[in-house]
Protein backbone atom coordinates (compact mmCIF):
# COMPACT_ATOMS: atom_id res chain seq x y z
CA UNK A 1 0.00 0.00 0.00
CA UNK A 2 1.11 3.95 -1.02
CA UNK A 3 0.02 6.64 0.73
CA UNK A 4 0.21 10.15 -0.29
CA UNK A 5 -0.55 13.34 1.65
CA UNK A 6 -2.43 16.29 0.66
CA UNK A 7 -1.54 19.35 3.07
CA UNK A 8 -1.76 18.13 6.23
CA UNK A 9 -4.67 17.01 6.70
CA UNK A 10 -6.03 14.73 4.12
CA UNK A 11 -4.30 11.08 3.38
CA UNK A 12 -4.87 9.18 -0.11
CA UNK A 13 -4.09 5.57 0.20
CA UNK A 14 -3.68 3.35 -2.96
CA UNK A 15 -4.34 -0.31 -1.89
CA UNK A 16 -1.60 -2.47 -3.60
CA UNK A 17 -4.60 -5.38 -4.71
CA UNK A 18 -7.64 -4.05 -6.17
CA UNK A 19 -7.40 -0.75 -7.78
CA UNK A 20 -9.37 0.58 -4.41
CA UNK A 21 -7.89 3.83 -3.08
CA UNK A 22 -8.39 5.65 0.13
CA UNK A 23 -9.37 9.31 0.48
CA UNK A 24 -8.54 9.88 4.29
CA UNK A 25 -9.87 12.46 6.68
CA UNK A 26 -6.91 13.67 9.09
CA UNK A 27 -7.71 16.27 11.43
CA UNK A 28 -8.47 14.44 14.47
CA UNK A 29 -7.47 17.01 16.94
CA UNK A 30 -10.60 19.00 15.39
CA UNK A 31 -12.73 16.01 14.60
CA UNK A 32 -12.11 16.44 10.96
CA UNK A 33 -13.78 20.14 10.77
CA UNK A 34 -13.09 21.21 7.27
CA UNK A 35 -10.98 24.18 7.70
CA UNK A 36 -10.09 26.07 4.42
CA UNK A 37 -6.92 24.13 4.22
CA UNK A 38 -8.62 21.01 4.59
CA UNK A 39 -11.25 22.06 1.89
CA UNK A 40 -8.16 22.50 -0.62
CA UNK A 41 -6.17 19.52 0.12
CA UNK A 42 -9.88 17.47 -0.54
CA UNK A 43 -10.22 19.18 -3.65
CA UNK A 44 -6.71 18.40 -4.76
CA UNK A 45 -6.15 14.57 -3.86
CA UNK A 46 -9.97 14.14 -5.69
CA UNK A 47 -8.52 15.97 -8.44
CA UNK A 48 -5.54 13.76 -8.37
CA UNK A 49 -7.61 10.54 -7.82
CA UNK A 50 -10.10 11.61 -11.09
CA UNK A 51 -7.13 11.64 -13.31
CA UNK A 52 -5.24 8.20 -11.97
CA UNK A 53 -6.95 5.60 -14.79
CA UNK A 54 -6.12 2.81 -12.02
CA UNK A 55 -8.40 3.44 -9.73
CA UNK A 56 -11.60 2.16 -10.00
CA UNK A 57 -13.21 2.55 -6.72
CA UNK A 58 -12.39 5.38 -3.88
CA UNK A 59 -13.41 4.93 -0.08
CA UNK A 60 -13.96 8.07 2.00
CA UNK A 61 -12.78 7.21 5.51
CA UNK A 62 -11.61 9.02 8.30
CA UNK A 63 -8.88 8.77 11.09
CA UNK A 64 -10.97 9.89 13.98
CA UNK A 65 -12.34 7.17 16.27
CA UNK A 66 -15.63 9.27 17.50
CA UNK A 67 -16.17 10.96 13.83
CA UNK A 68 -16.17 10.92 10.28
CA UNK A 69 -16.70 14.89 9.90
CA UNK A 70 -18.33 16.86 11.92
CA UNK A 71 -19.10 19.25 9.36
CA UNK A 72 -17.62 23.01 8.90
CA UNK A 73 -14.89 24.63 10.74
CA UNK A 74 -17.00 27.05 13.01
CA UNK A 75 -13.76 28.37 15.40
CA UNK A 76 -12.19 29.09 12.05
CA UNK A 77 -15.02 31.19 10.69
CA UNK A 78 -16.14 32.54 13.85
CA UNK A 79 -13.33 34.85 12.80
CA UNK A 80 -14.00 35.70 9.01
CA UNK A 81 -15.45 39.21 7.81
CA UNK A 82 -18.04 38.35 4.97
CA UNK A 83 -15.22 39.20 2.74
CA UNK A 84 -13.20 36.42 4.16
CA UNK A 85 -16.54 33.81 4.29
CA UNK A 86 -16.70 35.13 0.62
CA UNK A 87 -13.82 34.16 -0.71
CA UNK A 88 -13.74 30.76 1.02
CA UNK A 89 -16.73 29.78 -0.64
CA UNK A 90 -14.83 28.66 -3.99
CA UNK A 91 -12.54 26.63 -1.75
CA UNK A 92 -14.81 24.70 0.23
CA UNK A 93 -17.32 24.04 -2.98
CA UNK A 94 -14.36 22.51 -4.69
CA UNK A 95 -14.45 20.21 -1.73
CA UNK A 96 -17.89 18.58 -1.55
CA UNK A 97 -18.06 18.88 -6.19
CA UNK A 98 -14.90 17.24 -6.16
CA UNK A 99 -16.16 14.12 -4.46
CA UNK A 100 -19.33 14.33 -6.33
CA UNK A 101 -18.04 14.46 -9.46
CA UNK A 102 -15.12 11.83 -8.76
CA UNK A 103 -15.81 9.41 -12.52
CA UNK A 104 -15.67 6.41 -10.20
CA UNK A 105 -17.61 4.69 -7.73
CA UNK A 106 -17.13 6.02 -4.49
CA UNK A 107 -18.00 4.47 -1.07
CA UNK A 108 -18.13 6.77 2.43
CA UNK A 109 -17.55 4.80 5.51
CA UNK A 110 -19.12 6.34 8.93
CA UNK A 111 -18.80 6.16 12.11
CA UNK A 112 -19.79 8.63 14.93
CA UNK A 113 -20.60 12.01 14.08
CA UNK A 114 -20.97 12.70 9.97
CA UNK A 115 -22.82 16.01 10.76
CA UNK A 116 -23.59 19.08 8.20
CA UNK A 117 -20.54 18.95 5.85
CA UNK A 118 -19.42 15.70 7.16
CA UNK A 119 -22.63 14.42 5.98
CA UNK A 120 -22.95 16.22 3.26
CA UNK A 121 -19.26 14.52 1.58
CA UNK A 122 -20.75 11.49 2.73
CA UNK A 123 -23.96 11.86 0.59
CA UNK A 124 -21.40 13.23 -2.57
CA UNK A 125 -20.58 9.60 -2.62
CA UNK A 126 -22.48 6.64 -4.17
CA UNK A 127 -22.54 4.13 -1.33
CA UNK A 128 -23.08 4.84 2.35
CA UNK A 129 -21.81 2.17 4.64
CA UNK A 130 -22.18 3.00 8.52
CA UNK A 131 -21.57 1.66 11.91
CA UNK A 132 -24.01 1.62 14.80
CA UNK A 133 -22.15 4.41 15.98
CA UNK A 134 -22.97 6.86 13.48
CA UNK A 135 -25.09 10.16 13.57
CA UNK A 136 -25.87 12.08 10.80
CA UNK A 137 -27.43 15.32 10.40
CA UNK A 138 -27.81 18.60 8.09
CA UNK A 139 -28.28 20.79 11.11
CA UNK A 140 -26.94 24.42 9.16
CA UNK A 141 -30.33 26.48 9.76
CA UNK A 142 -29.95 26.23 13.60
CA UNK A 143 -26.90 28.64 13.50
CA UNK A 144 -27.89 30.44 10.48
CA UNK A 145 -27.00 28.97 6.79
CA UNK A 146 -28.38 26.60 4.88
CA UNK A 147 -26.20 23.40 3.82
CA UNK A 148 -24.19 24.59 1.23
CA UNK A 149 -22.18 21.50 0.35
CA UNK A 150 -25.18 19.90 -1.89
CA UNK A 151 -27.06 18.88 0.99
CA UNK A 152 -30.44 20.72 -0.17
CA UNK A 153 -29.83 18.71 -3.59
CA UNK A 154 -28.57 15.19 -2.80
CA UNK A 155 -30.81 14.81 0.31
CA UNK A 156 -33.97 14.66 -1.74
CA UNK A 157 -32.42 12.46 -4.08
CA UNK A 158 -32.03 9.68 -1.10
CA UNK A 159 -34.71 10.33 1.04
CA UNK A 160 -37.86 12.05 -1.46
CA UNK A 161 -38.48 15.98 -1.20
CA UNK A 162 -40.82 15.94 1.97
CA UNK A 163 -38.40 13.62 4.25
CA UNK A 164 -35.38 15.77 3.40
CA UNK A 165 -37.41 18.76 3.94
CA UNK A 166 -38.38 17.62 7.49
CA UNK A 167 -34.47 16.79 8.22
CA UNK A 168 -33.33 20.00 7.00
CA UNK A 169 -35.60 22.26 8.63
CA UNK A 170 -35.66 20.32 12.20
CA UNK A 171 -31.82 20.05 12.00
CA UNK A 172 -32.53 17.55 14.09
CA UNK A 173 -29.53 14.64 14.30
CA UNK A 174 -30.35 10.84 13.71
CA UNK A 175 -29.01 7.74 14.65
CA UNK A 176 -27.56 4.92 12.99
CA UNK A 177 -30.70 2.11 13.19
CA UNK A 178 -33.23 5.40 11.84
CA UNK A 179 -30.33 6.17 9.57
CA UNK A 180 -30.82 3.09 8.00
CA UNK A 181 -34.54 2.95 8.04
CA UNK A 182 -35.09 6.44 6.39
CA UNK A 183 -32.30 5.17 3.46
CA UNK A 184 -29.79 8.11 4.77
CA UNK A 185 -27.28 5.29 4.83
CA UNK A 186 -27.19 2.03 2.40
CA UNK A 187 -25.31 -0.43 4.96
CA UNK A 188 -25.39 -0.78 8.77
CA UNK A 189 -22.49 -3.00 10.28
CA UNK A 190 -21.57 -3.80 13.98
CA UNK A 191 -19.34 -1.09 15.58
CA UNK A 192 -16.09 -0.62 14.52
CA UNK A 193 -16.59 -2.94 11.17
CA UNK A 194 -17.37 0.47 8.96
CA UNK A 195 -14.07 0.96 7.37
CA UNK A 196 -13.76 -2.94 6.97
CA UNK A 197 -17.26 -3.08 5.19
CA UNK A 198 -16.65 -0.39 2.84
CA UNK A 199 -13.21 -1.58 1.83
CA UNK A 200 -14.91 -5.35 0.76
CA UNK A 201 -17.78 -3.04 -1.16
CA UNK A 202 -15.47 -1.28 -2.86
CA UNK A 203 -12.96 -4.34 -3.74
CA UNK A 204 -15.99 -6.24 -5.46
CA UNK A 205 -16.89 -3.05 -6.99
CA UNK A 206 -13.57 -2.97 -8.50
CA UNK A 207 -13.34 -6.24 -9.83
CA UNK A 208 -15.73 -4.76 -12.77
CA UNK A 209 -14.71 -3.48 -15.84
CA UNK A 210 -13.34 0.18 -15.60
CA UNK A 211 -14.84 1.37 -18.50
CA UNK A 212 -18.20 0.01 -17.74
CA UNK A 213 -17.74 1.24 -13.88
CA UNK A 214 -17.26 4.68 -15.32
CA UNK A 215 -19.80 4.65 -18.05
CA UNK A 216 -22.50 3.75 -15.40
CA UNK A 217 -21.86 6.41 -12.80
CA UNK A 218 -21.89 9.06 -15.67
CA UNK A 219 -25.76 7.30 -16.89
CA UNK A 220 -26.40 7.40 -13.06
CA UNK A 221 -25.17 10.77 -12.23
CA UNK A 222 -26.74 12.63 -15.08
CA UNK A 223 -29.88 11.00 -15.92
CA UNK A 224 -30.94 12.02 -12.49
CA UNK A 225 -33.88 14.50 -12.33
CA UNK A 226 -34.54 14.03 -16.31
CA UNK A 227 -37.55 12.18 -17.97
CA UNK A 228 -37.09 8.63 -19.03
CA UNK A 229 -36.96 9.42 -22.77
CA UNK A 230 -34.00 12.14 -22.00
CA UNK A 231 -32.75 9.60 -19.54
CA UNK A 232 -32.73 6.64 -21.96
CA UNK A 233 -30.94 8.75 -23.97
CA UNK A 234 -28.19 9.35 -21.92
CA UNK A 235 -27.99 5.51 -20.92
CA UNK A 236 -27.56 4.74 -25.02
CA UNK A 237 -24.86 7.28 -24.74
CA UNK A 238 -23.17 5.62 -21.89
CA UNK A 239 -24.02 2.13 -23.96
CA UNK A 240 -21.78 3.32 -26.76
CA UNK A 241 -18.87 4.01 -24.60
CA UNK A 242 -18.64 0.50 -23.85
CA UNK A 243 -19.87 -1.55 -26.38
CA UNK A 244 -16.99 -0.90 -28.74
CA UNK A 245 -14.25 -0.92 -26.06
CA UNK A 246 -11.41 -3.22 -25.12
CA UNK A 247 -12.99 -4.05 -21.39
CA UNK A 248 -16.64 -5.39 -23.60
CA UNK A 249 -14.56 -7.94 -25.65
CA UNK A 250 -12.26 -8.87 -22.85
CA UNK A 251 -15.55 -9.13 -20.76
CA UNK A 252 -17.30 -11.77 -23.51
CA UNK A 253 -14.58 -13.44 -24.02
CA UNK A 254 -13.53 -14.32 -20.32
CA UNK A 255 -17.13 -15.35 -19.74
CA UNK A 256 -16.95 -17.70 -22.92
CA UNK A 257 -13.43 -19.10 -21.36
CA UNK A 258 -14.31 -19.45 -17.86
CA UNK A 259 -12.11 -17.29 -16.80
CA UNK A 260 -11.30 -14.11 -14.60
CA UNK A 261 -11.49 -11.40 -17.24
CA UNK A 262 -8.00 -9.15 -17.47
CA UNK A 263 -9.33 -5.59 -17.69
CA UNK A 264 -7.52 -3.40 -20.71
CA UNK A 265 -9.47 -0.58 -18.98
CA UNK A 266 -9.89 1.03 -22.47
Amino acid sequence: MSEERFGEFVLVRRHEQGHVAELVLDRPKAMNAVSTEMARSIAGACTALGEDRDVRTVVLTSTHERAFCVGADLKERNSFSDADLLRQRPMTRGAYTGVLELPVPTVAAVHGFALGGGFELALACDVIVADSTAVVGLPEVSVGVIPGGGGTQLLPRRVGAARAAELIFSARRVEAAEAGELGLVDQLVEEGRDREAALALAGRIAGNSPVGLRAAKRALRLGQGLDLRAGLEVEDAAWRATAFSGDRAEGVAAFNERRKPEWPGE
